[in-house]
């Protein structure tokens, strides 16, 4: 693999890291810089499409959490010219503190994206989170979606 490929490889996995980091601790409006503004977020068979509309989605599923924290792992990254696909594992558990029939949900599955390249960076164009496991009490996410 070429070093340009490396350098885009790891840009692209820390652009998935940043994700994580800016949904769990803020600011959201930094996603911005994480997705294209005419994105595409797929969850389940729901689609959000536009910045707006993601940005707004993740606020209202773990904006009154009190707490969330999304792992990810094992990237698989392919680039191909200006495009680039990239895999993952995700492990996110979340608290909401006080609620009836627990105060934990975990769940755990994958990030499929798709990205360009924005002048020297990436950004995605589609994630899909496809959930492979949960447990715990859904009620923690369930009222705000």
């Amino acid at each position: 693999m070429q070093s340009d490929q490396l350098v885009d490889k790891q840009k692209i996995i820390d652009l998935t890291i940043a994700y994580t980091w800016i949904i769990d601790r803020g600011p959201r409006e930094k996603l911005r810089e994480i997705f294209t503004d005419n994105a595409v977020f797929i969850i389940d068979v729901k689609n959000y499409s536009g910045v707006d509309a993601i940005i707004n989605k993740i606020e209202r599923t773990l904006g009154g959490l009190s707490a969330s924290q999304h792992l990810i792992s094992n990237h698989q990254v392919l680039i191909d010219g200006d495009n680039a696909t990239c895999s993952c594992y995700i492990h996110a558990q979340h608290t909401l503190r006080g609620i009836e029939d627990g105060d934990n949900y975990i769940m755990a599955g994958r990030y499929i994206d798709k990205l360009i390249r924005v002048d020297t960076n990436w950004r995605i164009t589609e994630r899909k989170l496809i959930l492979d496991w949960a447990e715990g009490n859904p009620k923690v996410l369930a009222r705000r979606k």
